[in-house]
């Protein structure tokens, strides 16, 4: 008989129970009607067991079907569980369970709430297996079903194909392997020569009719290392299957979680096509890092919790400020002074100032700790000189003795310092330094100069920072024509044809052009995209249709957009205003300005919509709301932190220069932009960066991608930086104050297909400061009132998108260091609105899914017609709710 093998490793986190904050937690495991306990664990909030419980398979074929409940109690009276609080529970389901010891891991699960009202938290860490024990060849080939059993991908469901033709066939052969049998028992079988056995064989041979099934135990690569039993109606050859290839054993650091298998898998109905499975190498995987928000459980330092979502980093800053009263050098009468910081093969230099006795520089240097590689950190002044730099003097420490600075203490104040020659004498002139340790987390981290960008220029170093961008605020703005009077053609003999061109900045948007009339009425709506501060001037001209390609100008006005009213909501909007139409020669400007004694006028309404949410991403991806007036926004609902950890497996982009990759990460939510460091010519990157959003709306998602910068070694402007994947998180979908840590893939859509360029590293919390906010934004619209009141044309909503996203692109691209248009492009999905064919064969087969249900009744119905199943019509035929007027006028002949 099989046995089913729980070990129970250990959990963490628990919910204390107890009036002293605490739970004395155990775990009971029920399978098939057995039901087992561990040991109770006192006072512990990180129990560790390590006991394994063992349970009886009456039917290993009927595994899969079945539920393993795995509940975390709290004794309170220490009493062997007869007075217990609720901590948690998980359902497995069978299916998931590997046939082999081997092929076994330890799995991490969270806890399940066991009702709305549940207060639960933490994890629990399991490892199951099956365990075979040896059975005679009879009973190892006794009859069973002719079914197989195949795992739907999209649903999870586990649903039976009946095979008619072929008694087994092999479905997509190239994702499942024959697991390996045990060989001890099948070569005690073989071994057994009993002469009076073979032929008891032979004669139940003879009486069967039909042939005996042979067993067939497959592994399906999937979400994780899990074995499958498969039964089919074989040849009766008997023997055992080939063994496959052993399995590889996954890295300690990295565990692919089980969230799928919570529950059991519930039989369902024949499925004749196997899913086509997911690429593994395209899903999640979780990772343990020491950050923490995880060690803190278990006794780390809880005192280091600014960044807890990344894993410190330590840095030894050295802050170099000035400098007074340096010696003489040139025969100028002055030197030309910098500084060079010097820690091991390190060295760090500040700009040189010409003939400067008294420089400031103002410059930090950061040199990591994992890459200190001397005691002796130096801080030399020299003088730049055409041949050899001349020595002026130098500074030593002792790094042991350097000091720690911790955030949030105020930062370390800069010294003076005498220097002293080589031989450590004392020469005339000071400077001013201040040096410590610290970590990432220290407010001189972003601009400080980092000893692995150490053969960077200072015009360069600029483009390697990290730092947070905003977006210009945006308005909707609405420019209603409506009609113009006393127009005054160029040709005198011929009534104009006229059309109002409206610009604000790039953006040009026409209305209809009226035939032969000067006072035209137009009565057209034009929107725009505007941005704070304002500016711009809106360019009001009415010009003349005169021929194809061929316009002349009848006047023009200008408006200062600051000067344009805002209306908020649905209240009345702003009066129409005539404005004058002025000539648009100069001259003729300057006349009419000392004498107005004619002009063309138009009536304008021209206003700002505050109460829309101006879109600037794809609205399937959005990461922001709120209408552009701050007086209609939502209240705050929580904190979203991100912990930009690492990445592995990256692909080198700079291959042509003898170089792999220059990454950096720009992760955008709301109108908060942030790009991290760049690591220079590395395939894994560590960044440790963490950075912290305000959330308004849980049904929002932040996007993070991934770049090689290619402006790390003096390229030109025009150079653009390569995408090398991105990511994207909906908020909706993370737990409250839950730590998510996973390796997400870097995947870009290539003309050969989809294509991995890496892994991605990242940690996510999201946590709720407003519980009454959050509730209430799931009873209210995804967008602001006015979208719903007064709609956008469709024809309008990917033009103005697109506006708005180039005017964020040009905002953030003037900021220093830049934030490129390339890298605005890709993130806010620039060409999501372009017609994709992979796209629509997603949106098709979306579609023939939906009406499935449909063509199957109608495939139904017209093998009733066609007497593809003579019985099911014959059946129909009889039936008066079926009958149909082919069947009862006998005219119908069945083919």
């Amino acid at each position: 008989m099989s046995k089913l093998v729980v070990e129970v490793v250990d959990a963490y986190d628990l919910m204390p129970k107890d009036d002293q904050g605490s739970s004395s937690p155990f775990v009971e495991i029920e399978f098939d009607g057995q039901r087992q306990r561990t040991q109770t664990k006192h006072k512990d909030l990180n129990p560790s067991w390590h006991e394994s419980l063992v349970f009886d398979i009456s039917q290993p074929g009927d595994l899969e079907y079945k539920t393993i409940d795995v509940t975390v109690y709290n004794d309170r009276k220490g009493n062997h569980g007869h007075h217990r609080n609720f901590l948690g529970r998980v359902k497995i389901s069978g299916a998931s369970v590997p046939s082999s010891e081997s092929g076994s891991s330890v799995q991490h699960y969270p806890l399940d709430k066991r009702g709305l009202f549940s207060n639960i938290k933490g994890e629990i860490a399991l490892k199951l297996y099956q365990v075979c024990d040896e059975l005679p060849r009879e009973q190892v080939q006794r009859a069973v079903p002719a079914s197989v059993v195949a795992e739907n991908e999209e649903t999870g469901r586990f649903q039976e194909s009946q095979f008619n033709e072929t008694p087994f066939q092999e479905i997509n052969g190239g994702r499942f392997q024959e697991s390996q049998f045990q060989e001890t028992p099948f070569q005690e079988i073989n071994n057994v020569n009993n002469f009076d056995e073979e032929i008891k064989v032979d004669e139940k041979k003879k009486k069967k009719k039909k042939k005996e099934p042979e067993v067939r135990t497959f592994h399906s690569i999937g979400k994780e290392p899990e074995v499958r039993t498969f039964h089919s109606v074989g040849t009766g050859t008997g023997g055992p299957p080939p063994a496959p290839p052993p399995m590889k054993e996954k890295p300690p650091a990295v565990e692919i979680r089980a969230d799928f298998a919570k529950a059991a898998a519930p039989a369902a109905s024949v499925m004749h096509m196997q899913m086509p499975r997911q690429n593994p190498d395209y899903l999640l995987v979780e990772t343990r890092p020491p950050v923490a928000a995880r060690l803190r459980y278990r006794g780390g330092d809880k005192t280091l919790t600014t960044y807890d979502l990344v894993e410190q980093m330590h840095y030894l800053y050295v802050n170099v400020v000035k400098a007074k009263d340096l010696p003489v050098m040139d025969m100028s009468g002055s030197l030309d002074p910098y500084v060079e910081v010097k820690l091991g093969n390190y060295k760090g230099q500040t700009k040189h100032l010409e003939k400067n006795q008294n420089p400031v520089w103002h410059q930090i240097f950061a040199f990591s700790k994992e890459r200190v590689q001397s005691n002796l950190l130096e801080v030399v002044v020299k003088d730049k000189d055409f041949g050899k730099d001349d020595f002026v003097g130098k500074i030593v420490f002792d790094v042991m003795e350097i000091p720690l600075r911790v955030p949030p203490d105020s930062p370390l104040a800069p010294q003076w310092y005498r220097l002293a020659d080589k031989k450590g004498d004392k020469v005339k002139g000071e400077i001013m330094l201040a040096v410590w340790m610290g970590t990432q987390a220290d407010e001189s981290f972003p601009e400080a100069w980092h000893s692995d960008a150490h053969n960077i220029s200072h015009s360069n170093l600029a483009n390697t920072r990290s730092k947070v961008y905003f977006s210009p605020k945006l308005y909707y703005l609405r420019v209603h024509v409506m009609e113009a009077q006393d127009l005054v053609p160029h040709d005198k003999g011929r009534l104009p044809d006229p059309y109002v061109k409206v610009v604000l900045g790039n953006q040009i948007r026409p209305t209809k052009v009226i035939q032969r009339t000067i006072h035209p009425v137009w009565d057209d709506q034009l929107m725009f995209v505007a941005s704070e501060p304002f500016e711009d001037y809106i360019i009001i001209s009415v010009d003349d249709r005169i021929g194809p390609g061929k316009d002349e100008i009848l006047g023009r006005a200008m408006i200062p957009v600051r000067e344009v009213p805002q209306r908020l909501e649905t209240g009345k909007p702003p009066d129409p205003r005539w404005f004058n139409l002025l000539k648009p020669s100069k001259a003729e400007e300057e006349g009419e300005k000392k004498k107005e004694k004619f002009s063309s006028k138009i009536l304008l309404r021209i206003f700002l919509e505050a109460g829309y949410h101006v879109l600037d991403e794809s609205t399937h991806f959005s990461s922001d709301l709120q209408p552009s007036s701050k007086f209609l926004r939502k209240q705050s609902i929580g904190i979203l932190e991100l912990g930009i950890l690492s990445a592995k497996n990256l692909q080198p982009m700079k291959m042509k220069d003898g170089k792999l990759t220059d990454a950096y990460c720009v992760a955008k939510y709301g109108n908060k932009w942030v790009r991290t460091r760049t690591l220079l010519d590395t395939l894994s990157p560590r960044w440790n960066e963490q950075y912290t959003w305000e959330v308004h709306d849980p049904c929002t998602v932040i996007t993070i991608g991934v770049f090689d910068n290619s402006h790390t070694n003096g390229s030109k402007d025009d150079a653009r930086d390569q995408r090398i994947g991105k990511v994207r998180v909906r908020l909706s979908t993370l737990e409250i104050d839950r730590v998510y840590t996973h390796y997400y893939p870097l995947l870009v859509l290539t003309p050969g297909g989809l294509k991995k360029n890496g892994e991605l590293q990242l940690a996510l919390r999201f946590t709720c400061t407003a519980w009454v906010n959050m509730v209430a934004q799931y009873g209210r619209p995804l967008l602001p009132k006015m979208h719903y009141v007064q709609p956008i044309p469709v024809m309008n909503i990917d033009w103005l998108r697109h506006q708005a996203m180039q005017i964020v692109a040009a905002r953030l691209q003037r900021a220093e260091p830049p934030l490129r248009q390339e890298v605005v492009e890709y993130m806010l999905d620039v060409d999501y609105h372009m017609w994709s064919l992979r796209r629509s064969k997603a949106n098709f087969n979306r579609i023939m899914s939906l009406l499935s249900g449909v063509t199957a009744i109608c495939k139904w119905f017209n093998d009733i017609c066609y007497w593809r199943n003579p019985i099911t019509t014959c059946l129909t035929k009889t039936s008066p709710t079926y009958g149909c007027s082919a069947f009862t006028s006998g005219s119908y002949t069945p083919r």
